[in-house]
């Protein structure tokens, strides 16, 4: 199986939509994905992720459904001015996160000063419970740290989400801490990440990721 994280395109955040710019990258998006087959559509209920899951749609002739855990967070991520001038949880000043070592606990990293008491943690779980069940109806239940193998199968599953959610996504699969991916990582708008599962046994699934962040659809065009 394999999954593909989509960020939205360039967003007008105000409106909850797309700019101009933002529509010209959903249709090169849209081009690119059209030829994936066996593929099943996920999208969050944002306008921005919405509009741009439309012209992917309207290409492959087809629906997608709507997941509300895949929209970014609007609760559970405020922290201290002091930590923070946007007061979400992928911008940190570095200085207040790099020295934490409890940052980069998988664990353990909501323990942090930075992340304590800000609802965060229980907006991560939902997230990831979200994922499992979802991977669940697909055929791979979660078992530990890795998938237990219901059926194999070839199923493309396109999941068009936003940045901050998309790390938390990555977190779960990976097995790591998304403070380094929300602070040491950035998925452009419309960019595309790519994780398959690698079978070692008959029963037993680990993701691995193919390509982080990837822009190529936008660099064909002419």
């Amino acid at each position: 199986m394999t999954i593909y994280l989509i960020r939205h395109a360039d967003p007008d955040y105000a409106h909850d939509t797309l700019t101009a710019k933002g529509w010209r990258e959903a249709e090169l998006l849209s081009k690119r994905l059209r030829g994936i087959s066996n593929a099943f559509y996920y999208v969050s209920p944002l306008g921005r992720a919405q509009d741009t899951v439309s012209l992917a749609l309207k290409a492959a002739h087809t629906n997608a459904v709507t997941l509300p855990w895949l929209r970014e967070f609007d609760t559970g991520y405020s922290v201290s001015s002091s930590y923070s001038a946007s007061h979400i949880a992928w911008n940190l000043n570095p200085s207040v996160w790099i020295t934490d070592s409890l940052c980069y606990d998988k664990d353990r990293w909501f323990l942090s000063d930075v992340y304590k008491n800000s609802g965060v943690h229980e907006v991560y779980c939902s997230v990831a419970d979200g994922l499992d069940h979802l991977l669940a109806l697909h055929g791979y239940a979660r078992e530990g740290a890795a998938y237990k193998i219901l059926h194999t199968n070839t199923d493309n599953l396109l999941l068009f989400c936003h940045f901050g959610v998309e790390c938390v996504l990555l977190s779960h699969l990976l097995g790591c801490s998304p403070v380094i991916l929300w602070n040491n990582s950035i998925a452009l708008p419309s960019s595309v990440t790519v994780l398959c599962t690698e079978e070692y046994s008959l029963d037993s699934a680990v993701f691995r990721m193919q390509c982080f962040g990837d822009l190529s659809h936008l660099y064909a065009s002419p």
